[in-house]
């Protein structure tokens, strides 16, 4: 598309794409947004190498008039968003790219893949939390997805509300709290269970989690608490049925004078297993596969659409893709969200016309605005960067999870919980 745009002499004319989802997930009432801190420093770095370009060369992919734009390939525009750790519903415009329409274009698998999949991981991990009763639950799905992705995941698990993460590289590059238990191969590699539990203890104190159902769980946990005493700081459960197993470690554990040893239970949960576990002594909960897939929804179902562009002067043009089912709305957008006397939303209100910039009439005082610029002529706003940016997000999505209505936290399927109107 640079190509013949270049040659058509269309390539530098001002546009306005959005990156938006048509629908929610089946059943799913609400979206988080997670990536936006990680796609922006992507984007500042975005350059072709001459490598890239020596292969694109070789291979004619593209021309020469086209092979030294690429060379000089660095994002000048701008790009507003809804702020990282926010909630969207269908047609928000989650972000809003203002460029020339070769700059802009050649972003768009970048910006799709980084929000397809962070956010499809936040907005699972949104729903876990919602039922876990605010027991801490740890990222733990490293093993059940790719080495790149699995650092994107923790980030995003977190940003939604997750405690920790097993992934030290996202602890490093991202400043997540981190955190691990022993497998089983660490069980199996010693003659016998107590000697695994005591070289265990030996290195970490008596406040480590120990696995105790290589075995028997039973035998496990007097064993745990013969080596440990009673101030083991934690046993890990990870197989069996959950809600009767853990009822029975917890009164076990109180007998043997225990009572402050707390469970953390791992097994493939996601988050209707979580709450089927709300009424039982579960202190803590590890997840892995489910958060890193999206539990059951890999990808969020976002797209990157030209919404507008400039025609020979200074007015813009609405432009929208009128396919079948794939109905897009054209035109510069801006977003505000409208809650009630208390703060709790009501409705996602899209309005046309002056785009992200532009300035709205409060009819009652209670809409609030959903985008923020996030890059300016081409420079990142260092807010939303690293650790200091993950934190951030994550703050801001504890506030807006107050904000939703009750009925975003069924579990059962249904539709977005507030509706989005344009005006």
């Amino acid at each position: 598309m640079v190509d013949a745009a270049i040659q058509s002499g269309t390539a530098d004319r001002e546009c306005m794409f959005e990156a938006f989802a048509r629908r929610l997930p089946t059943g799913r009432r609400y979206g988080i947004v997670a990536g936006t801190g990680r796609l922006l420093e992507l984007i500042r770095q975005f350059r072709f190498t001459t490598e890239e370009l020596t292969w694109l060369a070789d291979n004619a992919v593209v021309r020469a008039p086209t092979l030294d734009y690429l060379a000089d390939y660095s994002f000048s525009g701008n790009v507003w968003g809804y702020q990282e750790g926010e909630a969207y519903f269908p047609g928000s415009p989650l972000l809003l790219v203002e460029s020339t329409f070769a700059e802009g274009v050649i972003l768009e698998t970048l910006i799709l893949s980084v929000l397809n999949y962070d956010i499809s991981v936040a907005s699972a991990a949104a729903r876990m939390v919602s039922v876990s009763l605010g027991r801490p639950i740890a990222e733990m799905g490293s093993r059940r997805t790719n080495e790149h992705s699995a650092v994107a995941a923790a980030r995003a698990a977190f940003i939604a509300g997750f405690a920790s993460t097993s992934n030290l590289e996202a602890g490093r590059q991202w400043g997540l709290p981190t955190m691990g238990t022993a497998a089983h191969s660490f069980v199996l590699l010693h003659d016998s269970e107590e000697e695994a539990f005591q070289a265990q203890v030996d290195a970490f104190g008596t406040a480590t989690t120990l696995l105790v159902d290589t075995y028997d769980v039973p035998a496990g946990i007097a064993l745990a608490v013969k080596i440990a005493g009673p101030e083991l700081g934690s046993i890990r459960i990870d197989s069996g049925d959950l809600p009767i197993v853990v009822a029975a470690a917890r009164a076990q554990l109180d007998s043997l004078g225990a009572v402050n040893t707390k469970i953390t239970v791992t097994s493939d949960l996601d988050e209707f297993a979580i709450a089927a576990l709300s009424a039982s002594p579960v202190d803590a909960f590890g997840i892995g596969t489910s958060v890193v897939t999206g539990s059951g929804e890999p990808a969020a179902g976002l797209v990157y659409k030209l919404v507008a562009h400039k025609g020979h002067g200074d007015d813009w043009i609405s432009v929208a893709k009128t396919s079948t089912a794939k109905l897009s709305v054209g035109g510069r957008k801006s977003a505000l969200r409208r809650v009630d006397a208390v703060g709790t939303a009501q409705e996602e209100i899209i309005l046309l016309g002056d785009g992200p910039g532009g300035k709205f009439d409060s009819r009652s005082g209670l809409e609030r605005a959903l985008l923020v610029p996030l890059i300016t002529d081409g420079t990142v706003d260092e807010r939303y960067l690293g650790p200091a940016g993950t934190l951030r997000a994550r703050a801001h999505n504890a506030s807006v999870m107050q904000e939703l209505p009750i009925e975003a936290f069924r579990l059962g399927r249904g539709e977005a919980v507030i509706p989005t109107s344009y005006r």
